[in-house]
């Protein structure tokens, strides 16, 4: 779940439904100046279902120690360091499901999400907020992870759907970047962040070379991005979400309740060069 404060309550936004988000960022992306990602149809499935192992725990949200809901929100961004607020096993069995389910049906999406997984469990993360009894949980996690991106690599090589520039290396690792630059993006919108930045990584372009691309807020919701990587001057996307009035609840069964019970509206995000 991802949370956005209101007057009188918070806006949620399931995971997958941030996912869908960065896929529609990514389907627009390429341009003069920006590569276009291939292959197109493997690498926008990845980025649209990458958090599709949160559909059913994002149902019924729950609370944090606080009474707040348990989710991503602005203090988060930049930095991957709420631990302490999850189940450690669960979080990782529902991250090896994500991956799992886009496995059964496309190796190349399957390998950008597990790469995605492993980079934000591994540099991303903050091992101090991990009791130490669990680290080796986590890291027999991300063991696995590299195992079975070694496999999807031999299997999408010795696929005939795929050229080989597709399956390079430096291909795979520029559609990984292009998994998290728009993930990052989608995170900024679903939380409405203010806070000027730069999408994750260096972005290739059509030069051979890559540049960095900075966010600018103009509003909430509203970013210029500068270099402008999609193939629009100006683009309107929306997101599903819900309002739940309350700033605290006394129970996650009081707010899986409310959430519920909650219209689904679309907010919309803006972007612009």
């Amino acid at each position: 779940m991802l949370r956005m404060e209101s007057e009188n309550g918070w806006w949620l936004i399931t995971h997958p439904d941030h996912a869908y988000l960065a896929g529609a960022f990514a389907s627009h992306w390429g341009n003069k100046r920006f590569v276009r990602p291939e292959p197109h149809k493997n690498v926008l499935d990845g980025i649209h279902v990458h958090d599709d192992g949160w559909a059913a725990r994002d149902a019924r949200p729950s609370i944090t120690r606080q009474g707040k809901p348990s989710a991503f929100s602005q203090e988060l961004v930049g930095k991957y360091s709420a631990f302490e607020e999850i189940d450690l096993a669960d979080y990782l069995a529902v991250r090896e499901s994500a991956v799992e389910k886009v496995e059964s049906r496309d190796a190349y999406a399957a390998l950008l999400v597990s790469m995605h997984t492993y980079n934000l469990l591994s540099e991303r993360a903050d091992r101090s907020t991990i009791a130490p009894d669990q680290l080796p949980l986590l890291d027999a996690f991300l063991q696995r992870q590299l195992l079975r991106q070694e496999r999807l690599r031999a299997a999408i090589r010795s696929d005939a759907q795929f050229s080989p520039a597709e399956v390079t290396d430096d291909s795979i690792a520029d559609n990984f970047r292009l998994l998290q630059a728009t993930d990052n993006l989608s995170l900024l919108s679903c939380v409405a962040s203010m806070q000027p930045s730069t999408l994750l990584h260096p972005m290739r372009t059509t030069d051979g070379s890559a540049s960095a691309i900075a966010v600018q807020p103009l509003a909430p919701r509203s970013f210029r991005l500068a270099p402008y990587p999609f193939d629009e001057p100006a683009l309107t996307f929306h997101v599903p979400a819900r309002h739940v009035e309350g700033k605290l609840f006394a129970s996650s069964e009081e707010l899986a309740t409310r959430f519920a019970a909650a219209e689904v509206e679309m907010l919309t995000i803006t972007v612009s060069g």
